[in-house]
């Protein structure tokens, strides 16, 4: 959809969902600060609206007609909000629910992944930390240990040793009663925004990210200046087609719609892609990744939050 063809007067009075109760709040109120004042530049009658300070059917008794997403993590990306809207009859912008819940549960996104024939690193799901050690001498060293249903790499332990394994288990489960162990993949970071949902999704240019000491951590990703963006990423035509189709397939095998974004390791060595995780309600940030791969392909921010909005849905209950 062409943003010179949205009459944003037509998107009627919109809620920009952000903050909530998640651990990642900080970030969505920023991401939902960016996309409500981009929405009203581009003369859309939108508002601020925070789940975790009023009741949601205040969307139906104050008049909205759309709710833009912007929430990050638990009760926002998870699903639940999405079931809500959907009773509460409100368009809104992104993955419907069983998607959504999908995305952000790691180790049922692999599992799909993996019938669908797309490589995604080995893992196990531990629940003690016992089985950290059992499945880092399967797995081997250096392990991934990070929540099953978290983002923004909270809770994430890059395990060097069996001795760290309770404390990588103790900074997991603090957030997530299921602990992902996951074969560390050495290598290149990139990440695929994607617009569109189905046949029609398109993956925007791939980014390529180098943090500091490859520590792509809570700070580097959304407060570091030190952290670089590569994009689009310096990958010759054939592997960045074949990173693309992955990410598209990784897309479309979980049902994502309206947009996203999929992380990727590319390993040392043989640059085998490996699919990590796919965000259904991604960063909208000054340091956010759909925004900057947008704008390589002429797409203002602005015009990128106004192409969402007009996205937006029932994904059960009918269209918009």
């Amino acid at each position: 959809m062409e943003t010179a063809s949205i009459d944003p007067q037509a998107m009627g009075r919109v809620a920009v969902l952000c903050g909530g109760r998640s651990s990642e709040r900080e970030v969505s109120i920023l991401s939902g600060t960016g996309v409500l004042d981009a929405l009203r530049a581009c003369g859309v009658d939108a508002h601020a609206f925070d789940p975790s300070q009023r009741a949601l059917d205040d969307l139906v008794r104050e008049g909205f007609a759309r709710a833009f997403v912007a929430l990050h993590g638990r009760y926002g990306e998870d699903g639940t909000v999405q079931g809500a809207l959907e009773l509460l009859g409100i368009p809104y912008t992104g993955s419907g629910v069983m998607a959504s819940a999908i995305a952000m549960d790691k180790v049922y996104a692999k599992r799909i992944w993996m019938t669908h024939g797309l490589r995604t690193p080995a893992f196990e799901l531990a629940r003690s930390a016992q089985q950290v050690r059992d499945a880092a001498k399967r797995l081997g060293l250096p392990m991934a240990v990070k929540p099953s249903r978290e983002g923004s790499t909270i809770g994430f332990t890059k395990l060097l040793s069996l001795d760290a394994a309770t404390a990588a288990f103790d900074a997991a489960r603090a957030h997530d009663a299921d602990v992902l162990c996951e074969e560390f993949v050495d290598g290149r970071e990139l990440t695929v925004a994607v617009l569109g949902s189905g046949d029609a999704a398109r993956a925007l240019p791939i980014i390529e990210i180098v943090a500091p000491d490859g520590n792509y951590d809570y700070n580097n990703k959304y407060f570091s200046d030190d952290t670089r963006y590569l994009c689009p990423a310096p990958l010759d035509a054939a592997l960045a087609a074949s990173v693309a189709t992955l990410s598209l397939a990784a897309y479309r095998s979980v049902a994502c719609e309206g947009w996203g974004r999929v992380d990727v390791m590319l390993r040392r060595g043989d640059d085998a892609p490996f699919l990590l995780e796919v965000n259904t309600s991604p960063g909208m940030t000054g340091h956010s990744l759909v925004p900057m791969a947008a704008r390589a392909v002429g797409i203002s921010y602005e015009q990128l939050c106004l192409r969402i909005l007009a996205s937006a849905s029932l994904k059960i209950g009918g269209a918009a």
